[in-house]
């Protein structure tokens, strides 16, 4: 049975990652620990390590992107809550057996090596969840 083993992030939806950055670096005192362009994703990402986990400010690089589209329709704020766990083919297949709405049935690769795969918020209570596998 796939277990989770950690909260991996929390990624917040920024419309100007300077501005964000100067909150969440400049005034919290916050580490940057990266700064990437990821084009797969069409955005940038911002990574803030904090006691085992990180928060990720994610920023649309193209008006067409669904980053870019979830900000125009919701603003800025809160995007996903991202789990890791030990084994994501397995979780994927207990979440789709019991029912759970997926938006990646299959695991996807990061250009890191990480496999990560989204829950539909229509399962969760609102919540987009995403799994991470490193």
């Amino acid at each position: 049975m796939p277990n989770i083993k950690a909260l991996n992030h929390v990624a917040v939806v920024v419309a100007d990652m300077n501005q964000a950055l100067a909150f969440w670096r400049d005034a919290l005192g916050m580490e940057l620990s990266e700064l990437r362009n990821v084009p797969a994703e069409q955005s940038q990402i911002a990574f803030l390590p904090l006691a085992g986990a990180e928060v990720e400010l994610v920023m649309p690089t193209t008006d067409d992107s669904g980053i870019a589209k979830y900000l125009a329709k919701r603003g800025q704020g809160m995007h996903h809550l991202c789990l890791e766990v030990d084994d994501i083919a397995a979780m994927l297949a207990q979440l789709k057996a019991k029912g759970v709405r997926l938006i990646n049935e299959e695991p996807r690769l990061a250009d890191d090596g990480k496999r990560y795969a989204f829950i539909h918020p229509e399962s969760t209570g609102g919540v987009l969840v995403e799994l991470y596998q490193i």
